[in-house]
């Protein structure tokens, strides 16, 4: 079963449409640059309406170990995303401040980013095209991938029928394709899930 990620999330009525449609993964992005940013105070405020069969995934990128396994200790979030350049010995040493599960992401250009994602010591890895640009990367690159993966990049309506069907990934990963004008669309979360769940029936 293909699972679901509804990526971005920063207002109540963001969690109570998550609630209802119940994706395995919703994720709050903690990275400062990002227009989805949420500041731990507000991330835990929502955590708190969240329902507890879906996992909190937090996206950092490059932020400072200790804080995200203060997040992580404090269950503001289950897992924690790794959105930037960090590398082996970034993961080695957050594996000594937590134990809980993590998802490193990288940015498929070519098949030494394949060769590297699946080489990673992370729990989970993540497939995108760049840091929240909402582009499609070469999926024909996917094609002698040897580990399950979250997919993400440029996901919408018009694509993820092709994706679940063609490459078969552990999960899939939205956030721009569930907006309308930068701002989380319930209607559009509602379609997206509908539409991986329906390709999951056939």
């Amino acid at each position: 079963m293909t699972k679901i990620k509804l990526c971005g999330l920063s207002r109540p009525r963001d969690i109570e449409a998550a609630n209802t449609l119940k994706p395995e993964y919703i994720g709050f992005v903690f990275a400062p640059n990002s227009k989805r940013c949420v500041l731990p105070d507000k991330a835990a405020e929502l955590r708190q309406r969240l329902s507890t069969d879906i996992h909190a995934v937090g996206v950092f990128v490059n932020e400072a170990v200790e804080t995200v396994a203060g997040l992580l200790d404090k269950n503001i979030i289950d897992i924690a995303q790794l959105h930037g350049d960090e590398d082996e010995n970034y993961i080695k040493h957050l594996r000594t401040l937590t134990d809980k599960p993590l998802i490193k992401a990288f940015r498929i250009k070519d098949v030494q980013d394949i060769l590297a994602a699946q080489n990673s010591t992370s729990d989970y890895i993540l497939l995108d095209s760049g840091a929240g640009t909402g582009a499609v990367f070469d999926w024909t690159l996917l094609q002698n991938i040897k580990r399950a993966y979250f997919l993400a990049g440029g996901l919408g309506l018009n694509n993820i029928r092709e994706a679940i069907n063609e490459l078969h990934p552990f999960a899939v990963d939205v956030s721009s394709g569930i907006e309308t004008d930068g701002i989380k669309d319930e209607k559009k979360m509602a379609a997206f899930v509908a539409a991986v769940r329906k390709e999951e029936r056939l």
